[in-house]
């Protein structure tokens, strides 16, 4: 695992462009730097390097034989020993590494080398006899890459903190991805929150030749044809799916541990992991102290099981004391899930240098409530429209709306308002009802705000997926949208953040691309029956997990911060919305937040995912658009926050 870069400029670039590059990325890469600036001095790479395969010999950059096509490459490659023996008669090989490997495979097929490849990666390779840049991005979009293209030139980086780096002028803000943050949490490629940084789609390889860009999708995703299988053979399979799948993700010359949340998931890729490693493998798992949020007792269950050496971590989070700190490691803004994230990523660093984790499952199995939910509006939707507008609508008016987002009323208020949809258009509002949908466009944003995004459709991406042939029932239509958007950036880009923050790098089975290919393949309602999620894995949980853990609710690792943290968020929205520079600066509107902010703190709606939303977009821009460094923002926050307790050291 490793923070990557590059810079193509025909005028010349040099051996400091790179290394300005690798210092913003050196927490993904701790353990060693490097650095080339070809012969003719208008192309380099750069790398800061986590050591996991090949210890001594997997420096990079790294070229072929003759030093005309150099790669630098963040990621892994779980198949690269059965590619290597395919490549030995062709080549030879200095070192033992999936970088090399990679190289050799380009050598050979090109572009198309990134079809044989079953891993995370991003990757760029410098083919010098072509003058040639080629970047690509794994199937699911575990690993991130960006870049800016002037017309002459291309920069590209992990993070885009180095590019920043390199070019402070990126530092300009995209209101189109305002706006589609804000109203669906994730910003979907090719934009970033910068105007003039892209992001490389998931699936994606990238060409850069004689100026030109040049981008492709090499792999998607497709739900159809449909597996004929019974349920019993089909639930014998998947067990040695993943079991397989596991093993693959266990490559490595260094201890793996793995995360272990005490939900089927990371339950499920532990107990795996103990049937090929056996006992004595490091897991850990944090929660926090709230009410009857504390999934502790159901991960010491499993580790029990599977005779792991068990961390556990009570997460005490300060949003006030790391919010700054977030916000630098994201690039981008998010949800208080970085915040638990962060902290089990710094217990689990301090034991191994890789983890295991669960990421996916929801996606391949049909874990949230939205995929009945959004059926179930559905057939609520076959009631006449009449009697849906003018006679529920006023019941459901003067129902209490419930200080919590999963209330009976907000339950019934989401499942009225996906009624009036229908398709795509019903799943993209469905997943921004709890954030600004549209009955708050009119009043948050200004109308310089609204010239500037013109006529930009946030939704207009999940809409398409959806609406799109590759996938033909309902419940797959939404599982396609979500892992080709949500996914990658929101959970897989946290993910990838919150641990390359502390230089550890965590795999996730379940968003292996075979196993997400096989999981496409079984009918809906191996996965969802009636209000059941996952169906088919709580039956391969019941064979091999505790009662309890099958039995238990899952409650999600950031669920209860919004009450845990009510002070912290409060202050926060003090010092951040009611001065927010998002209004000063012309693109909100004063009122709209004040309007939020007085009913959420009087507990009269609850708005918490909408304010989170607007102070985490108002440090953003006050850190990457207008350039406070994270010491500023650290010491106003502290400066107004005396008065709360600083969190216990992990």
């Amino acid at each position: 695992m490793c923070g990557i870069n590059g810079y193509i400029n025909p005028k010349g670039v040099s051996t400091d462009d790179i290394h300005r590059m690798n210092r913003m990325l050196r927490h993904r890469g701790p353990d060693d730097e490097g650095v080339y600036v070809s012969t003719a001095g208008t192309a380099g790479l750069g790398q800061r390097r986590l050591a996991i395969i090949d210890l001594d010999g997997g420096h990079q950059p790294m070229a072929n034989e003759d030093g005309t096509i150099w790669i630098t490459f963040n990621g892994e490659i779980y198949n690269f020993r059965q590619i290597r023996a395919g490549l030995r008669q062709a080549h030879r090989f200095k070192t033992r590494s999936d970088t090399e490997v990679i190289l050799h495979l380009y050598e050979e097929k090109g572009e198309d080398c990134v079809r044989d490849l079953r891993g995370m990666f991003a990757l760029a390779i410098h083919d010098s006899r072509r003058e040639k840049l080629f970047l690509a991005r794994d199937h699911l979009g575990q690993k991130p890459l960006f870049y800016h293209h002037d017309g002459e030139s291309l920069v590209f980086a992990s993070e885009i903190k180095a590019l920043l780096a390199l070019k402070p002028e990126l530092r300009k803000m995209d209101c189109r991805a305002l706006y589609e943050y804000l109203t669906i949490r994730i910003i979907t490629p090719p934009r970033s929150m910068f105007q003039d940084v892209r992001k490389l789609a998931p699936g994606h390889w990238l060409v850069f030749q004689n100026g030109r860009v040049t981008i492709r999708r090499y792999w998607q995703l497709r739900f159809e044809p449909k597996r004929r299988q019974t349920f019993s053979n089909t639930l014998a399979e998947l067990e040695a799916r993943i079991e397989s799948t596991v093993n693959c993700h266990l490559v490595s010359d260094v201890p793996v541990g793995s995360f272990l949340s005490g939900g089927m998931d990371s339950s499920i890729v532990t107990v795996m992991m103990h049937r090929a490693a056996g006992r004595g493998f490091k897991t850990f798992s944090g929660d926090v102290p709230y009410a009857d949020y504390s999934e502790r007792p159901y991960a010491k269950m499993v580790s029990d099981q599977c005779g792991s050496r068990h961390f556990e971590l009570t997460i005490n989070p300060s949003l006030v004391h790391g919010l700054p700190d977030l916000v630098w490691h994201l690039d981008e803004p998010s949800d208080p899930l970085s915040v638990c994230m962060y902290s089990i990523s710094e217990l689990a660093r301090r034991e191994v240098k890789v983890v295991l984790g669960g990421d996916g499952g929801d996606e391949l199995f049909g874990g949230y409530d939205r995929y009945y939910g959004n059926i179930y509006a559905g057939y609520y939707a076959l009631l006449p429209e009449v009697l849906r507008k003018h006679m529920i609508e006023k019941l459901l008016d003067r129902m209490p709306e419930g200080f919590w987002y999963r209330s009976l009323s907000h339950k019934l208020r989401w499942i009225h308002q996906m009624s009036f949809y229908r398709g795509g258009r019903r799943y993209a509002n469905s997943l921004s009802y709890f954030y600004f949908s549209d009955r708050y466009k009119k009043t948050l944003y200004t109308d310089k705000f609204r010239k500037q995004i013109g006529l930009f459709d946030p939704q207009a991406n999940l809409a398409a997926y959806f609406d799109s042939p590759n996938a033909a029932r309902a419940i797959d239509r939404m599982l396609y949208v979500d892992a080709m958007t949500r996914m990658p950036d929101h959970p897989n880009m946290i993910l990838d953040r919150m641990t390359m923050a502390h230089g550890l790098e965590a795999r996730s089975p379940f968003l292996d691309h075979e196993l997400a290919e096989f999981c496409a393949a079984l009918p809906p309602e191996f996965k969802i029956r009636g209000t059941r999620r996952r169906y088919i894995q709580v039956q391969l949980g019941k064979k091999l997990l505790p009662p309890a853990v099958i039995g238990h609710k899952k409650q999600g690792f950031s669920s209860a911060l919004t009450y845990l943290l009510e002070k912290e968020f409060k202050l926060l929205y003090s010092l951040f919305l009611k001065n927010a520079h998002l209004v000063r600066d012309g693109y909100l509107q004063r009122s709209a937040i004040d309007n939020l902010l007085a009913a959420h703190l009087g507990r009269k709606a609850d708005h918490g995912n909408r304010l989170w939303l607007l102070c985490n977009a108002e440090v953003w821009y006050r850190m990457h658009i207008e350039d406070q460094s994270r010491e500023t923002l650290k010491d106003y926050l502290q400066e107004h926050a005396g008065w709360l307790p600083t969190p216990a050291r992990l």
